[in-house]
C-alpha cells in the first residue's frame, strides 16, 4: 500500500481531502492496514446525499485494505452536535434514535463488508449511556481546556446566538469516542467533515494524553454544487438514500441533471470508476458530455440502490427523454448500453379504479391523485400554464375527461413539468 495505492493519495487524488494532521506521518502508517471511523448522526432513519462523501471514504479505505468503522452516534444523538448549527438541534427520544441507529445500519450494509470483521459497525450509547457523570469530569473532563474549546469553531459560531450547556459537552463526548474506539479496537484515524476539525483535534489530544499513543484526523471539504447550492438540497428537499424517501428513478435523476461544471468532480467523488479515465471526461462538450452525466447517475445509483434500479432508472429515463449513448471507455460493460427497454422501470405507478375510469377522471383530479401536484388547485395551474402531459402529449383542459382511451400498452404515462412522472394502472 505504497504509492498511488497508498489510501490517503487515493482520497486526495478523489478530492476528499480538506485537512489532515501529519500527512507523511499518515501516509506511513497507511502503509499497513489500519483501523479508521467515521460517525453518523441518527437524526433521521435515512442518510441523505451529503452523506455519500464520507460513505465513500470509508469504502476507498475499505478497498485500500484497511478496517473502516462505521459509528452511528445513538448516544451523542441524544445531545445534538452544534457544528454547522445556528440553532439547537432537535431533541429525539430513546426510542426515536434506536429506530433510526438500526435503519442506518441497514442502510449503511450496502456500501461495506462487514463479514468476518471486515468492517464494524458501532453504537456509541453502548458505551456513552452508561459513563458516570463525575467519574468523567473527573478522568476525562480535566483534560479540556474551555478557552481552547471556545476558540473551536462550531462553538464560536453558535456563541453569538447561544450556546447550552448540553451542546457544550459535545466535543468531550466526540473526543471520548475517538479514545475509546483507539482503546478498544486500535483505531487511529478519524474522519469527517471540515467543521468536525476541531472535535477531531481534542479527540487525538485525549488519546495521547491518556494513553500516550499516536492519533490522526482527515476532513472532508463541505461540498456545493457548482451553483453554490448545498450537496442534496433540491426545491423538493432532500435527496435521500432510501427508496421510500427518494425513489430510485428521482435519485437518478438528481445526478443526470448536475451542472456541467461538477461532472469530473462528482465522478471522482461518487463512484468507483479510475481516475485516469474521469480525467478524460473534462475534454467532453455537448452531448457527450450528457453521456457522462448518465455514467454519474447509473454509477451513484447503483452504488446506492443496486444495479438493477440503476438499470431501470436509465431505461425509464430513456423511454421520456430519449437513450443517450453511453461512453464504453467510461462504463465497460455497463448494462445502460444496452437497448432493449422494459415498460415497468422505477416510475412511481399509481391505480386508478377501472370503474372511476370508465366514467372519465378530469385530469386535474388525476395529476393531484398521482402526486404530481400539492393539491387539486396546483394541479389545475400546472395544466393551464401547459406544463401537464399524458404519454408525451400536452393537456390542454384542466377539465378534460380522462378515460380508458388514453391508455397505451396498459398504461399512462403522466408528466409534470420535465422531470415529474408517474405510471398510471387501472387498479381494481
Amino acid at each position: 500500500m505504497t504509492g498511488a495505492n497508498n489510501a490517503l493519495d487515493v482520497l486526495t487524488e478523489r478530492g476528499f481531502v480538506e485537512q489532515v494532521t501529519d500527512p507523511e506521518a499518515l501516509r506511513q502508517r497507511l502503509g499497513q492496514p489500519v483501523t479508521c471511523y467515521i460517525g453518523f448522526d441518527p437524526t433521521a432513519d435515512s442518510l441523505h446525499v451529503g452523506s455519500l462523501v464520507p460513505i465513500m471514504a470509508l469504502v476507498h479505505m475499505q478497498r485500500a485494505g484497511h478496517r473502516p468503522i462505521v459509528l452511528v452516534g445513538g448516544g451523542t444523538g441524544m445531545v445534538g452536535d452544534p457544528s454547522g448549527r445556528t440553532e439547537m438541534r432537535q431533541m429525539l427520544t430513546r426510542e426515536e434514535i434506536e429506530h433510526n441507529v438500526q435503519a442506518l445500519k441497514t442502510q449503511l450494509s450496502r456500501f461495506l463488508d462487514f463479514s468476518e470483521g471486515k468492517a464494524l459497525i458501532l453504537n456509541n450509547a453502548d458505551w456513552l449511556l452508561d459513563l458516570k457523570y463525575i467519574e468523567f469530569l473527573r478522568d476525562i473532563g480535566r483534560h479540556f481546556s474551555v478557552n481552547r474549546m471556545l476558540a473551536a469553531e462550531s462553538y464560536r459560531v453558535r456563541l453569538e446566538t447561544g450556546l447550552n450547556f448540553i451542546e457544550f459537552n459535545y466535543m468531550l463526548l466526540q473526543a471520548y469516542d475517538f479514545y475509546h474506539l483507539s482503546k478498544a479496537y486500535g483505531c487511529i484515524l478519524q474522519m469527517g467533515g471540515n467543521d468536525q476539525w476541531g472535535n477531531i483535534l481534542a479527540g487525538i489530544d485525549l488519546i495521547r494524553k491518556k494513553l500516550h499513543q499516536e492519533a490522526f484526523g482527515l476532513t472532508f471539504p463541505l461540498l456545493t454544487t457548482a451553483t453554490g447550492a448545498k450537496m442534496g438540497k433540491t426545491a423538493a428537499g432532500a435527496v435521500w438514500l432510501s427508496a421510500q424517501r427518494t425513489s430510485p428513478y428521482d435519485f437518478y435523476q438528481y445526478w443526470v441533471n448536475v451542472d456541467d461544471r461538477d461532472v469530473v468532480r462528482f465522478l471522482k467523488l461518487y463512484t468507483l470508476l479510475p481516475v485516469e479515465e474521469i480525467e478524460d471526461v473534462s475534454r467532453l462538450e455537448g452531448q457527450e458530455l450528457n453521456a457522462a452525466k448518465s455514467v454519474l447517475a447509473y454509477e451513484v445509483t447503483g452504488l446506492v440502490h443496486g444495479r438493477q434500479a440503476a438499470e431501470d432508472a436509465h431505461r425509464a429515463a430513456s423511454q421520456l427523454f430519449g437513450r443517450r449513448r453511453i461512453s464504453k471507455d467510461l462504463l465497460p460493460s455497463s448494462a445502460v448500453s444496452r437497448d432493449r427497454h422494459r415498460e415497468e422501470g422505477t416510475v412511481p405507478t399509481f391505480y386508478v379504479e377501472r370503474s372511476r375510469l370508465e366514467a372519465g377522471v378530469p385530469a386535474y383530479e388525476l395529476f393531484a391523485d398521482a402526486g404530481l401536484s400539492e393539491s387539486r388547485s396546483a394541479a389545475r395551474r400546472l395544466i393551464q400554464q401547459g406544463g401537464a402531459y399524458i404519454n408525451g402529449r400536452r393537456v390542454d383542459r384542466f377539465d378534460a375527461l380522462i378515460s380508458m382511451d388514453w391508455f397505451e400498452n396498459g398504461a399512462m404515462l403522466l408528466r409534470a413539468g420535465k422531470k415529474k412522472m408517474s405510471r398510471v394502472c387501472v387498479g381494481p
